[in-house]
């Protein structure tokens, strides 16, 4: 259940990723069109063309170019600081975290009750908007069927068929151009002509395949009004584009308007936008500016360089931020493996001295452990609670240990550059060498709980945007001197909160609050294994409603876990 839920999660950000960046591409469209507003028709709509097959085409798979691309580079690449911003500017809601303690959060999350009601809508949107098109597509195709063959000289076949339909170019692979019985009557030798001038001049642009590949983003998008927005640009400069050319063919405009108007009249359009007739658009204007003789200017260099530095700037960019990502993966991969050093020196005694004090710090060149249970051992070199380390024998948890390690002199630049995580990570090496530690992973199903939002509302508050994360020490977790448990944030997201919360239950924490913000808050409560205290305090799960606006609530679910196959006791120095 909850994989599924964090798969859904990832998708519902990834599909808002994408829709947000579509919306951007077509604000850049409108930029470009309106200052190409002098220049030809052809232009613009291509311009519009590109921001509809963008709903088609993600950034994610110009990125996942650019990360294959890198991981068939010979030499590393130096990552470009425009594409490194890019990177973070193009996946504002990220879709899932994974942090060294092993919890999982996200950012972005979808109620389970919603994803299949939306998914389900989605759906029917899809399918009804492709039956309306169906059924037209069907009518027209019966019409082609039913007409005859004309001796008229075309570059593509013509049919004549008695319907109202007006003169229009159906198909896409073998298209034809279907015409009304008796248009031949009512349309001069000379309208005629420039009316199949229009229709051919659809033809060579291939408007059918390109007016094709807008109507699939209209059904799969069709929730977002831009994209039928984005249909009337096409429409409008689509037959503007047509006119142009009739006009810079030869044809007068005085006849080839009277043609327009006189098909107008008789004659109905068709009800598919993707077959490609002579009317459209808006009629009034095309006629102004026929009669104007207004044809657009050609590109000057200036636009030109605008033209290509957009276009290059969509493409380009993407891929190198798939390049830098690819890059810091690598990196990130090298840091947390293979480059991790290891432990020179590791002394290993058992504690005999019967007290219950632990203590745990990091010296400038190593670890020491002082009085450390194998089971906060174990839990510190895989980064997880107790409830996901799985075989751990009894011994485990109540022999205690003094271990000093010590990293080469060689090492030290690389030790102080690693996390707390990753320098207890290094003690996997030393517990397989001393205690013989053999382990594996597996996916189980275990008691979880997932951190929501209260009925009443998040008692959160918010960090200033300048103040946030700047604190020497954002996250402090301590036990005050009457035995009350304490956890204070100061700019933190949720994610060190549910971290926090894991340990003190002893079990997996899920975040499925949806806050995404950085926030002030303390949280006091009675630990139930604390030291005995006179003070009375609220357990943990009532802290947390009444103090943070937030409730723990249980569940079961998948969760990946550490196995131990074999542990000993530690082989002597």
């Amino acid at each position: 259940m909850i994989f599924s839920t964090l798969w859904i999660d990832g998708w519902t950000a990834a599909l808002i990723n994408h829709l947000w960046q579509s919306t951007v591409v077509i604000g850049v469209a409108w930029a470009l069109a309106f200052a190409l507003r002098s220049n030809h028709a052809r232009t613009r709509y291509w311009v519009w063309m590109i921001a509809s097959v963008k709903f088609l085409v993600p950034f994610s798979l110009l990125v996942a170019a650019g990360e294959w691309l890198r991981s068939t580079a010979a030499t590393p690449m130096q990552a470009p600081a425009l594409a490194a911003a890019m990177e973070q500017v193009a996946q504002p809601f990220s879709q899932t975290k994974f942090f060294p303690s092993g919890q999982i959060a996200t950012s972005f999350h979808t109620p389970s009750w919603a994803a299949p009601i939306l998914v389900s809508l989605w759906i029917c949107g899809s399918m009804m908007i492709a039956f309306s098109w169906g059924r037209k597509w069907r009518q027209i195709r019966a019409i082609v069927r039913r007409a005859t063959p004309q001796p008229i000289s075309a570059s593509v076949p013509v049919l004549c068929s008695p319907s109202l339909l007006e003169p229009g170019v159906f198909g896409i692979v073998r298209p034809v151009l279907l015409m009304p019985e008796g248009i031949l009557n009512r349309l001069t030798a000379a309208q005629m002509e420039a009316i199949l001038a229009h229709e051919m001049c659809h033809v060579r642009r291939r408007d059918n395949l390109t007016f094709a590949l807008h109507m699939l983003a209209e059904m799969l998008f069709w929730f977002h009004p831009l994209v039928w927005w984005i249909r009337g640009r096409l429409v409008e400069e689509r037959e503007l584009a047509c006119d142009e050319a009739v006009l810079q063919s030869g044809n007068g405009a005085e006849t080839y308007a009277e043609g327009i108007l006189n098909v107008c009249k008789f004659y109905v359009e068709s009800p598919l936008a993707c077959v490609s007739g002579v009317s459209g658009s808006d009629l009034k204007r095309r006629i102004v500016r026929i009669m104007a003789e207004k044809a657009g200017c050609n590109l000057s260099l200036m636009r030109k360089l605008l033209l290509g530095a957009a276009g290059l700037f969509a493409v380009v960019v993407p891929v190198a931020s798939g390049v830098v990502y690819a890059a810091r993966s690598h990196g990130e991969a090298q840091a947390d493996g293979a480059k991790l050093p290891s432990f020179e020196v590791a002394s290993i005694k058992p504690n005999k001295t019967g007290e219950n004090r632990v203590m745990s710090m990091m010296t400038p060149d190593g670890l020491s452990l002082t009085g450390v249970p194998m089971g906060m051992i174990l839990r510190q070199a895989f980064g997880l609670n107790d409830d996901r380390i799985l075989g751990m024998p009894s011994w485990a948890r109540s022999d205690r240990y003094d271990i000093q390690t010590k990293v080469e002199a060689a090492d030290l630049p690389l030790w102080k550059k690693l996390t707390p995580d990753q320098r207890f990570a290094m003690l996997l090496s030393v517990l397989e060498e001393r205690f013989n530690l053999k382990y594996h992973h597996e996916t189980r199903e275990l008691p979880v709980y997932e951190l929501v939002v209260a009925k009443g509302g998040s008692k959160l508050k918010e960090s200033a945007p300048d103040t946030a994360g700047t604190n020497g020490n954002p996250m402090r977790r301590s036990m005050l001197l009457n035995g009350i448990g304490h956890l204070e944030s100061h700019g933190t997201p949720i994610d060190p909160l549910v971290h926090e919360l894991s340990r003190a239950l002893g079990r997996t924490v899920f975040d499925k609050t949806g806050l995404t913000g950085n926030y002030d808050y303390t949280l006091e409560w009675t630990p139930d294994d604390g030291p005995p205290t006179d003070a009375v305090g609220p357990s943990l799960f009532t802290a947390i409603q009444e103090q943070l606006g937030l409730k723990l609530e249980p569940h079961k679910g998948p969760v990946d876990v550490v196995v131990i196959d074999h542990i000993d006791r530690p082989s002597p120095n």
